[in-house]
This record gives structure tokens, sequence and C-alpha cells, in this order.
């Protein structure tokens, strides 16, 4: 089990009322937030910093990686849906 560290968060009071609703462990919740949000903060920065080194990536390069992660369509569910 992983050290905590008990902080003070203050957070619009519509979003604890959501959040409450959504789950009874709010600190578990935030907590998977802020490492979601983290690990997508360190991968654009590698990718950043590949790109510097490496030069842009190509549409085909772009296209693999969608394939890759998201399937043969290249994009998750729903997300071209507006």
């Amino acid at each position: 089990m992983s050290s905590t560290t008990r902080i003070t968060v203050t957070l619009p009071s519509d979003h604890v009322a959501e959040l409450r609703k959504l789950t009874d462990n709010v600190s578990g919740y935030v907590a998977e937030a802020v490492a979601r949000q983290i690990r997508h903060q360190l991968l654009g920065d590698d990718l950043h910093r590949h790109e510097e080194e490496h030069g842009s990536f190509s549409d085909e390069e772009v296209a693999e990686a969608r394939a890759m992660i998201f399937g043969e369509a290249g994009y998750p569910k729903g997300a071209n849906d507006a």
C-alpha cells in the first residue's frame, strides 16, 4: 500500500455534490483523477521532447498510434459525435 498525505482542496460546491452522487469514496475518485492527469502530462512532455529531437510525427505515424490505442477506426467510440 502506498503512503498517503492528507491535504485540503477547495472545489466548487456543485462539483462536490456531483462527486458525492458518483461515489462514496471522494478521496479515491479524486486521487485517480489526479493520477490520470499526471500520466497525461508526463506523456505529453515525452511526446513533445520526442518531436523536438526527431521532428513532428507524420500523419501515418499518428494514424498508426491511434489504431494501436483505439483500434482500426483510430478514434474512441463517440469521439466524433458533436
